[in-house]
């Protein structure tokens, strides 16, 4: 595997730990503290800072300010870390900071997650794999994104959110409330509207899995007592099936922010 290869326009810290086979391409600036791992390739013009690692075989694109001082008043300097996984790709302008003493001292992306141009990853956030941000996203301080999770373009998640695994929010949402795993959320402000089937079949979810889990859904967003009793019969009920087991774990966690209901109270998928 060959060495580093660096553009002669580019800055490099002689302190900064690059890879076999990193390629820093024009006008790129990478400080003290930057590790690239192996294939880690930065185009042109990206700016990283900071306690920043970037798993191999990822790329970043012109533009892109990673790993600068959070967005925070809190920050006070302190040698917070941001880490990215391998493969994931960082569009132009994209922005992600590091996190801060008041929140565990990390951002985490990934693997394989798609960050798209103009998105914004804020200090604190924990960002799981093969996650999607289209343009313009804003992901808020301390929020919990899980896996296989898609964003719209323009949508944006209030601080200390919790999005569950293979959630889908739609274009130019405002999420201000925790996501079920397996859900669908939409509008300004957002709620609830049914589950991502199609992110279900597209991952190969069984039939039979997901008929259990429409079935569950409808009863834990029923009109039918609290929303807790409905978790508990939901629980019992479905207690072999794991993906409502899933939403069930999700729900009776405690949280920061309010679960996002559908509009109406009800189910509708």
């Amino acid at each position: 595997m060959s060495q580093a290869t660096v553009h002669s326009s580019a800055i490099v810290s002689p302190k900064a730990r690059l890879g076999n086979g990193v390629k820093i391409g024009p006008f790129c600036i990478v400080g003290d503290d930057v590790v690239l791992h192996d294939n880690v390739e930065l185009v042109s013009h990206v700016a990283l800072e900071g306690h920043t690692e970037i798993g191999a075989g990822s790329q970043v694109y012109p533009f892109a300010s990673v790993g600068h001082r959070p967005q925070d008043r809190k920050y006070h300097g302190e040698a917070s870390r941001l880490v990215i996984g391998e493969r994931c790709i960082i569009r132009e302008a994209a922005t992600i900071n590091p996190g801060t003493e008041a929140g565990g001292m990390l951002t985490q992306i990934g693997n394989d997650c798609l960050i798209m141009a103009s998105a914004h990853v804020a200090h604190d956030a924990i960002i799981g794999n093969n996650v999607i941000m289209a343009n313009y996203v804003g992901i808020a301080g301390h929020c919990h994104i899980g896996d296989n999770v898609i964003f719209g373009g323009s949508s944006v998640v209030h601080q200390f959110t919790r999005v569950g695994p293979h959630a889908f929010i739609g274009a130019h949402s405002m999420v201000d409330g925790d996501i079920i795993p397996y859900g669908m959320a939409v509008g300004n402000r957002a709620s609830l509207t049914g589950l991502n089937l199609v992110g279900l079949k597209r991952h190969k979810f069984e039939r039979e899995a997901i008929h259990r889990l429409r079935a569950a859904y409808r009863m834990i967003f029923s009109s039918e007592g609290t929303l807790r009793e409905r978790v508990e019969d939901a629980a019992g009920l479905f207690k072999d099936d794991p993906l409502v087991q899933d939403v069930v774990a999700f729900i009776t966690a405690a949280s920061d922010r309010p679960i996002l209901l559908p509009r109406n109270g009800n189910a509708t998928d």
